[in-house]
Parts: structure tokens; sequence; C-alpha cells
């Protein structure tokens, strides 16, 4: 195993070895050792590490040498087709052609002209390489998972809150799209967006003065209400957020309550310590960042899941919970996926369905819906920062419906378009503080 500064002194016995295993940021590290060798099999597990064709790790990848080439992931596409052809250039280089040929040929005909044949060319030419066994095909002993859209509803301040930082920031994005254009606007967008759902979590994430006199927070309400309940039931927690400064707030109401916990985030020095209490029986509750933990660990321990804010990705909320719903869980999981109701959380619940619907459309005989588009336009922007409570839906399917036919509006060109995985990439440190 390469691991630690003492991997060094390993390098020179590699050939003296029939398995090597090391990390995705290690490999990075020694690729100039590794890329010497001629391995006779690559076996990349939690291969969506190596999404982003353009990052040092998916490039280092493509450098090892390998007779045969394996890569194993749960979600092969996660935002965008872009992702898909990453990988397939790992596993078989130049199978798809060059990426920009790709992008003209497949991508941009099906994720913005909803093009049904390129998609069925594409699957049919991914369909030869690609093993997809779902849960349901290797854990049939798994217990049912039931999956709950709280709607909370905002309190008079807090709601206030809101509206005032949904003008402001409906009047700054109007301005940077008539001044740059939606392509260059970005920061601006996703900058209001963040806000907008940092006051949808906790009027304390808003760095705003008239934030700090407001005292309610819906969200966390609910939260303190029902978890009592639940530990009361013997039931066992795992609560992710985006924003680790959430988390800390949700700590402190649970100091002040009496209740145990152990978190997770990107600034946790002893991961494998703050896993075990909670593994152990130490703690009845996990707090998580979702970029964090939200792949990679096994915490069948749990049997219950709080999405504390939704992520535009489906996929990543789906992995987070998974870390609950695997083999090994004996009990029934209870999903509660927690919405500020009638805000742009709605809205994102229900832009969540193109993610899934193209993603669905690739892999399986699914077929793309032509008025569905995976990018955000001008047209997306209005509906996102529609006043509180606008044109709220009155359930699950209605607001889908409503996401739907917003979608079917004519779309604009390419220029005035932002691709929603590309725009997460470009703002990972922003939605994981709030920056």
């Amino acid at each position: 195993m390469l691991h630690g500064s003492a991997r060094h002194e390993l390098h020179d016995r590699i050939a003296a070895h029939d398995v090597v295993l090391t990390t995705y940021p290690l490999m990075q590290r020694d690729i100039e050792i590794l890329a010497k060798t001629t391995w006779h099999a690559l076996v990349l597990d939690e291969a969506q590490m190596l999404k982003n064709a353009h990052t040092l790790t998916a490039q280092a990848a493509r450098r090892l040498q390998a007779s045969h080439r394996l890569a194993l992931t749960g979600t092969p596409m996660e935002n965008h087709l872009g992702e898909l052809w990453s990988l397939f250039d790992v596993v078989l280089p130049g199978y798809l052609g060059r990426e920009s040929r790709f992008t003209s040929l497949f991508r941009n005909p099906i994720e913005r002209q909803g093009d049904g044949r390129r998609l069925a060319l594409l699957r049919r030419r991914l369909a030869p390489f690609m093993l997809r066994r779902d849960k349901s095909m290797v854990a049939t002993e798994l217990p049912p998972k039931i999956e709950q859209l709280v709607r909370v509803q905002l309190d008079e301040g807090q709601a206030n809150l809101y509206e005032t930082i949904r003008a402001s920031a409906e009047s700054t994005v109007r301005e940077a799209l008539a001044e740059k254009g939606l392509a260059r606007s970005h920061i601006t967008v996703l900058d209001a967006l963040l806000k907008l759902r940092q006051a949808c979590c906790d009027p304390r994430l808003v760095k705003l003065q008239q934030a700090r006199l407001i005292q309610e927070s819906a969200k966390l309400g609910w939260l303190m209400e029902n978890l009592p309940q639940m530990l009361e039931e013997g039931r066992r927690v795992l609560l992710f957020s985006q924003f680790t400064s959430m988390l800390d707030l949700i700590g402190r109401s649970l100091d002040d309550a009496g209740i145990t916990w152990t978190t997770l985030t990107g600034q946790t020095r002893d991961r494998e310590a703050a896993i075990a209490r909670f593994t152990s029986g130490q703690v009845p509750v996990f707090l998580i960042s979702l970029k964090a933990g939200g792949t990679g660990l096994n915490l069948p321990q749990a049997d219950t899941v709080i999405h504390y804010d939704p992520w535009w990705n489906p996929a990543a909320e789906a992995q987070a919970t998974d870390r609950a719903h695997r083999m090994g869980q004996t009990q029934t999981v209870f999903v509660y996926k927690l919405v500020a109701e009638g805000t742009v959380e709605e809205r994102i619940v229900a832009m969540q369905s193109h993610k899934a619907e193209l993603a669905r459309g690739v892999q399986a005989a699914g077929r793309l819906d032509e008025e569905r588009r995976t990018s955000l336009s001008e047209n997306d922007l209005d509906w996102l920062l529609q006043p509180l409570g606008a044109a709220a839906a009155a359930d699950d399917e209605a607001l889908v419906r409503e996401a739907q036919a917003h979608a079917i509006a004519p779309r604009p060109s390419s220029s005035h378009l932002l691709e929603i995985g590309e725009a997460e990439s470009l703002t990972e440190a922003l939605a994981e503080e709030g920056v």
C-alpha cells in the first residue's frame, strides 16, 4: 500500500508485488513513478473522482499504462455528459473521440436540444462497456427506504429577511445580465442564489445587519422539535448540510438540549475518531457536510437521514442517503428532506428532476423529454428569483409540473446559458461556507 511519507521507500519494490493500492491524491503526486510501470489491470474505485477531465487527478489517471481498465462508480454522471466522457477517456482512451467533438456531436444536442436520436446513438455506443447494477440487484435483502419532503414555513422575521435578500439579489442579477450577459455573470448569479439558500437555512448564516436581529429559524425549530422524539424512539440520525457553519449552529442547539453528537467536515482532523464515535454507539447524531462525507462512508448503524438543505445535484443527495441505506442495514431507513416553503429551495428540488432524467436516459432505456434541459437560462433565473410563495405548488407533482412547464419556453443561444454542473464546479468553495 502506497500511503504516507514512507511510501517513497516502496517505489523501488513495486514490481515485486501483485497488487498496489493508493489514493487519488497520492496517485497524482506519484504519477512520474507510477507511469513508468505497465500495469496488467487498473481498477479505479469511486471513479467519479475523475469526472472533471481538466483536473490534475484525471490527467494523471490518463498517463497510467494498463492492459485492462475498470472504473467503478455509483454515479457515472452527476451533472452533465462531459463527466461521462471524462471517465470513458480514462478507461477507453479515444473511444468517444476528442472532448470538443463529443460536445458538438452528443452533449449539446442532447442537453440543449433534447435530441432523442443522438441520445439513442450514444446509449448504443456506451452499452457494451457499461454494466449497470442497482441495489435491488445486488442487495435484495435491503429494507425499505421511505423518503419525505418536509416543507417548513418561514416565520415572519425570516420571511421578511428572505424577501429583502431576494429583491436585492434580483436587482443585482438583472444589472449584471444587462451589462455582461449570463455567460459572464456566473459568480453574481451563484452568489445571489447562495444568499437565498442561506436565508432559508438560518438567518445567522447571512452577513447582514438585519439578520442579526432575527431570532427565528424555521428549519432549526423543526429539527429541535422532532429530533428528540426520534431519539426517544431509538433512532440514530445522519444530518447532511452544504454549510459547515450551519452544522456548527446545529451543534450548539444540540448541546443546549443535552443531545450528544459528532461531526465530519473538511476541517475534521481525525475522521476515523469522529466516525467511530457514531458507529460504536457513543452518540446518536452525526452531523456531516455533504462535500466531506457524502461518499465513501459505511454507516448502516443509522436508520434516519436528514437533508437540511437541498442541493442542485440529486446524485449527491442520493449518495449521501446511501451511507445508511446500504448492505448491512437491517431497519427501514427514513429520509427527511427539509425545504423552506415557497422559496428558491422548492425550485431547486424541481430542477433536480432534470438531471435525474438525463442520467436515466443515458444509463437505461429511458427517454429524455425534448422539453427538458440541464442548462440555466435567464428565464430560469426569473423563475428561481420569484417572490416568496409566488406560484407555490400544492404538492410535489405540481411543483415538478411547474418546472417542466417553465422548461418548455424557447431556449436562448448557448452564449446565454449557464451550465448547472459548470456552476457547481466554479463555486464549490462558495457553496461550502457561503463566501
